[in-house]
C-alpha cells in the first residue's frame, strides 16, 4: 500500500502523491465501475506505477438514497458513514463517493472521518462553471432523491447560479431511465437521453448537468460529446486524479459506440 510519496513524474520532476484514495462505492455498482474506468482513461499514464491507488469499497447492498428521501425504507446513512470510516481506517488518504444523491449525508462522513471527503456535487457545479464562463441558468438531471435534498440548489446558489430543473412528467422519465434503465441493465436509447437534455435546453439552460451516476454511466455508453453536458463522474475523477498529485490528460474522448454489455435500444418501458 502507498502513502504519501514522492515519484518521479515525466521531465524529471518530483510529484508528491496523496494515496490510496478511499472509494465509497456500489452506489450503483454500474456507477463505480464506471468511475474506475474514467480514472484510468483520464490518468496521463505510460505504465501502471503511474496510475492512482485507489480502496474501493463495493457495498451494493447500501440502503437506497432515493427512497429514503421519499419516505421510503431505511437511512443509508450508518452503511455511508461506516464505509467511510471503513476506508480511513484501511488507509485511504482522501474519500471519493462516485454517487450525486448521497452527498445528503456527507457532513455525516465528513465528521465520522479526519480525512478529506470530496463532494461530488461541488465539483460538478465547478466544473460547469469552468466549462461555460458567464455561465447563469445550469441544468440538472438528477434523482428524486438529489432534488428533494437540495444539494445542487445550495451549491449552485453559492455560486451565483439559477437551477433549472425538469418538469414533473419529465423527472418521471429522468427516474425511469435511472432506475428502470441503468441500475436494471436495461439499454436506453441516445434518442431517449438526448430528450432529456433539450428539454432543459427548450428551459434556457445553458449546461446541463448530469447529476446521477447512472446518466454519466449511460453517457459514457453512448458516446455523448457535448460541450454544454456536464459529467458528474468526470467531474469527480478530474478532481481526485489532481488531488492524488496524478497528471490528467488533457482531454480523453468518449467511446464512439455504445459499450457491448449495454448497447443502444428502442425505448425503455
Amino acid at each position: 500500500m502507498s502513502g504519501q510519496g514522492v515519484q518521479h513524474g515525466r521531465g524529471g520532476q518530483d510529484v508528491q502523491r496523496v494515496e490510496p484514495v478511499g472509494v465509497v462505492g456500489g452506489l450503483g455498482p454500474a456507477a463505480t465501475v464506471y468511475f474506475m474506468r474514467r480514472m484510468v482513461e483520464l490518468t496521463d499514464a505510460a505504465r501502471d506505477q503511474d496510475h492512482v491507488d485507489l480502496l474501493v469499497w463495493q457495498h451494493g447492498s447500501t440502503p437506497d438514497r432515493t427512497a429514503f428521501l421519499r419516505g421510503e425504507g431505511e437511512s443509508p446513512e450508518p452503511a455511508l458513514v461506516g464505509n467511510a470510516s471503513a476506508l480511513e481506517a484501511a488507509g485511504a488518504r482522501f474519500i471519493a463517493m462516485p454517487c450525486n444523491t448521497g452527498v445528503a449525508w456527507v457532513e455525516a462522513m465528513r465528521a465520522a472521518v479526519s480525512v478529506e471527503v470530496v463532494s461530488i456535487v461541488d465539483e460538478t457545479v465547478a466544473a460547469a462553471v469552468a466549462a461555460r464562463p458567464g455561465l447563469r441558468r445550469l441544468g440538472l438531471l438528477a434523482t428524486d432523491g438529489t432534488h428533494l435534498a437540495r444539494t445542487y440548489a445550495e451549491v449552485a446558489r453559492a455560486a451565483g447560479l439559477e437551477l433549472v430543473v425538469p418538469d414533473d412528467d419529465v423527472q418521471a422519465h429522468v427516474m425511469s431511465v435511472i432506475y428502470d434503465g441503468v441500475k436494471a441493465g436495461r439499454p436506453v436509447s441516445r434518442e431517449r437521453f438526448d430528450a432529456l437534455v433539450d428539454h432543459l435546453r427548450a428551459k434556457g439552460a445553458e449546461v446541463v448537468a448530469l447529476g446521477c451516476t447512472e446518466l454519466s454511466v449511460l453517457h459514457g455508453d453512448l458516446g455523448v460529446d457535448e460541450r454544454d453536458v456536464v459529467d458528474s463522474v468526470d467531474a469527480l475523477v478530474c478532481a481526485v486524479i489532481r488531488r492524488a498529485g496524478a497528471p490528467l490528460r488533457d482531454a480523453t474522448p468518449l467511446p464512439a459506440t455504445p459499450s457491448p454489455s449495454r448497447p443502444a435500444a428502442p425505448h425503455v418501458p
